[in-house]
C-alpha cells in the first residue's frame, strides 16, 4: 500500500464545534442525527497500520473501507514506523506486537517517550492469549486490544470508541474553548512538525502573526464579555477569508484554515506550508485585512477593528521554531508602529526597532517618577466673543536624551503597559493644580479639560480620586472638564450613567470627545448627564470641498443645542473654517489657528495677551 501523508486531527468530532455543515447546524437536529453526524466525521481520521504481514493490513483496510474510512497509512517495515509516525501524525495507530527487527513493544516505548507521539492512541493487534503480553503492552501505553484474526464488527466498534475519546481529549487539550480554533499548544506542535517536513522536502513555510489593533479599548469599553464576543466574530471572519486563499499553498482545497490558531488574547497565527515564495503570504495578509474591514456588531453597536500582521519565513528568516516565532511577532509590532491595519515582513531592521521599543518601555515605566512627564495646554476660544475661556491639557514626555517624544509614539505604549491609569490620575491632579495656580496669579478663571482613558474611567475609585484632586488643589469644580470618548461612555451604559451622575453632582463639566467617530448617536446620548460635544477634527479638514461634512457639522450643532449641549469644534486651522463655525452657531473652537499646545508659562502669557487684545 502506498504511504499517504496527511494530518487530519481537526476533522474529528468535537475538534471544531463551530465548523458544522448546514445540516449539522439546524436547530431541529435530534440527538440521534447529531450522533450519526459525529460518526461520519470520524471517518475522516488518519489511520496508520504497522504489521509485518501485508495481507493483514490489506484485510484491515478492506474492513474499514466498507465502514466508510478512507485515509490510511500502512507499512510492513517496522523499522520505518517511527519516521512514518512523525511524518503523518495519525489519529490512531493499529500496531502488531510480534514483528522482527523492531517489535510493537519497541515502537510503543519510543512513542510514549516522544513529545509529539506520546498521546497518539494505539490499538494493539495480537494473536497471543498470554496475559503477560497484554499487561506489558498496557504498561507501555497501549490504548486497546484486538485479537487476531480480527473480527470486522469489533474492529469498527473499537476504532470508533478510540477516535471518539481522542476527539474529546483533543478538544480539551488542543483547542481554544472560546473560538474553537487550535490553541497555542497545538500551534507550537504543528509549527515543529511543518518545519521538520519543510526541511526534509526542501520547502518553504510562512508564519503570519496577527494582533488586533487597540483591542484593549474594546475590553475597556464593552467589558471582557464584549471582547469575547468580538473575538469569536473575528475568528469566523479569519476562517472564511483563509478558506478563500488556499490557492497560494499546496494544502488540499479547503484545508488551509486548519493551520489557523488563536494564541491567546487578541493574537492569532497562520501557517502556510509548501508555498513557492514566502512573499506570496502577502496575498493572504491582504485578504485578511479586507475581511476585517466591515464593521462588527457588538451589543447593538457597530465596532471597527483592524489587524496588524507580521510575516516571517522559513528558511530565509529563521530555521528554528522559537526564532521564527520571534521574528513574526517583531514584524507584527513593527506593523503596529507603522500605522496599524497593515502587514510587514520581517527584516533585520525590525530587530533594532524592537530593541529600541523595549528600551523605551523600560524608560517609560520610570518617566512619571523621574518627573519627565508634563502637560501642555491648547487654548479653547469662545467663537462669539473671541476670548480664550478654556484649555485642553495634553500629555508630553520630555525624554532626557531623546527630547520631546511625540504622544502618538508613547501613549499607545503606555496603554499596552497598563500605565495609562496612574498617569491619567496624575494628569487630572496636575491640571487642577495648574489651573488653581493661574487663578492665584491673577489670570481670569478658565475651564481646564483633561482626557480620561477607558482604563482610568473603569477604575472603582475613579470618582473618589477625582474628588481628591479637586480637594488637594482647591480648584472650584466648575473650572474642570473631563473629556471622554463615545466608546467609553457607551461601553457599560448602566454603570457609566451612575458614575457620570456622581461626577456631575460634584459640579464638574462632562464632554464627549471626538464626537462622530464612535458608536453612538445624539439621541442616545440624551440618557447621559453631559454638557458638551467636541466635534472631531476630521469633519473640519475638508469642510468647504465636502458638502457632506459641512452638513454633518451643521446637523450636530443644531441637534446638540436642541438637547441643551454646547459644541466645541476641534482642528480649526483656517479662517474659512472659523467663519463657517461662527455662521452655524458653534460655541467654541480649538485648533492651531487659535493656538498650539504650549507649556504652562507660555500659555498664561498667550492667554493674557490674547484676551487683552480682544478686550
Amino acid at each position: 500500500m502506498n504511504h499517504t501523508y496527511a494530518y487530519r486531527e481537526s476533522s474529528l468530532p468535537g475538534a471544531h464545534p463551530e465548523k458544522e455543515t448546514e445540516d449539522e447546524n439546524r436547530d431541529d437536529l435530534d440527538h440521534t442525527g447529531e450522533f450519526q453526524t459525529q460518526l461520519e466525521r470520524l471517518k475522516n481520521a488518519t489511520i496508520m497500520m504497522v504489521d509485518d504481514e501485508p495481507t493483514t493490513t490489506d484485510v484491515l483496510t478492506a474492513f474499514l473501507e466498507d465502514a466508510g474510512y478512507w485515509n490510511f497509512v500502512a507499512t510492513d517495515r517496522s523499522t520505518e514506523a517511527i519516521d512514518l509516525l512523525e511524518a503523518t501524525w495519525p489519529d490512531v495507530l493499529l500496531l502488531d506486537l510480534m514483528m522482527p527487527d523492531v517489535s510493537g513493544f519497541d515502537i510503543l516505548t519510543a512513542m510514549r517517550a516522544h513529545d509529539k507521539l506520546k498521546h497518539v492512541p494505539v490499538i494493539v493487534l495480537t494473536s497471543s492469549t498470554d496475559a503477560d503480553t497484554k499487561l506489558k503492552a498496557l504498561e507501555l501505553g497501549a490504548t486497546d486490544f484486538l485479537s487476531k484474526p480480527v473480527d470486522p464488527s469489533e474492529l469498527v466498534l473499537r476504532l470508533r470508541n478510540t477516535l471518539t475519546a481522542k476527539a474529546y481529549q483533543d478538544q480539551l487539550a488542543y483547542y481554544d474553548p472560546l473560538t474553537g480554533l487550535p490553541n497555542r499548544r497545538m500551534f507550537m506542535e504543528r509549527l515543529d512538525w511543518q518545519l521538520k517536513n519543510a526541511k526534509r522536502d526542501n520547502q518553504k513555510v510562512a508564519l503570519l502573526y496577527l494582533g488586533l489593533d487597540r483591542f484593549k479599548q474594546i475590553n475597556d469599553s464593552f467589558g471582557l464579555r464584549g471582547g469575547d464576543i468580538l473575538l469569536k466574530q473575528v475568528a469566523q471572519r479569519l476562517e472564511q477569508s483563509i478558506r478563500e486563499s488556499d490557492y497560494i499553498s499546496r494544502s488540499a482545497p479547503g484545508e488551509a484554515w486548519t493551520n489557523l490558531s488563536r494564541l491567546g488574547g487578541d493574537e492569532f497565527s497562520l501557517l502556510l506550508h509548501g508555498i513557492q515564495r514566502v512573499e506570496n503570504a502577502a496575498l493572504v495578509a491582504r485578504r485578511i485585512i479586507s475581511a476585517l474591514e466591515e464593521p462588527f456588531h457588538l451589543e447593538g453597536n457597530e465596532v471597527f477593528v483592524t489587524p496588524s500582521i507580521g510575516i516571517a519565513g522559513y528558511p530565509n528568516d529563521a530555521t528554528e521554531r522559537d526564532l521564527l516565532l520571534k521574528q513574526a511577532v517583531g514584524a507584527m509590532d513593527y506593523a503596529k508602529q507603522k500605522g496599524r491595519n497593515t502587514y510587514k515582513f520581517y527584516s533585520k531592521q525590525i530587530d533594532a526597532n524592537c530593541l529600541e521599543q523595549l528600551t523605551m518601555q523600560n524608560q517609560l515605566r520610570k518617566a512619571l517618577d523621574n518627573g519627565e512627564l508634563l502637560l501642555h495646554y491648547q487654548p479653547e476660544m469662545d467663537l462669539e466673543s473671541g476670548r480664550v475661556i478654556g484649555a485642553e491639557s495634553l500629555l508630553r514626555w520630555n525624554h532626557p536624551s531623546l527630547g520631546t517624544v511625540p504622544p502618538n509614539k508613547f501613549i499607545p505604549l503606555m496603554e499596552e503597559l497598563g500605565l495609562i491609569g496612574p498617569v491619567g490620575e496624575w494628569v487630572i491632579h496636575e491640571a487642577c493644580r495648574q489651573n488653581k495656580a493661574w487663578q492665584s496669579a491673577g489670570l481670569d478663571p478658565i475651564k481646564i479639560a483633561a482626557n480620561v482613558s477607558a482604563q482610568q474611567f473603569r477604575q472603582q475609585n475613579f470618582a473618589s480620586a477625582l474628588q481628591e484632586a479637586l480637594k488637594t488643589s482647591g480648584l472650584d469644580p466648575r473650572f474642570l472638564a473631563l473629556e471622554l470618548t463615545e466608546s467609553i461612555i457607551m461601553g457599560n451604559a448602566e454603570r457609566n450613567i451612575d458614575v457620570l451622575h456622581e461626577i456631575k453632582e460634584m459640579g464638574v463639566t462632562l464632554a464627549v470627545d471626538d464626537f462622530g467617530t464612535g458608536y453612538s448617536s445624539l439621541a442616545y446620548l440624551r440618557k447621559f448627564p453631559l454638557d458638551e460635544l467636541k466635534i472631531d477634527r476630521s469633519f473640519l479638514s475638508d469642510i468647504h470641498a465636502n458638502s457632506d461634512d459641512a452638513t454633518i457639522v451643521e446637523a450636530i450643532i443644531g441637534m446638540a443645542h436642541t438637547l441643551g449641549l454646547s459644541v466645541v469644534a476641534e482642528g480649526v486651522e483656517t479662517e474659512d473654517q472659523l467663519a463657517f463655525l461662527r455662521q452655524k452657531g458653534c460655541d467654541r473652537g480649538q485648533g492651531y489657528l487659535i493656538g498650539k499646545p504650549c507649556p504652562a508659562e507660555e500659555f498664561s502669557s498667550m492667554c493674557l495677551q490674547h484676551n487683552t487684545v480682544e478686550d
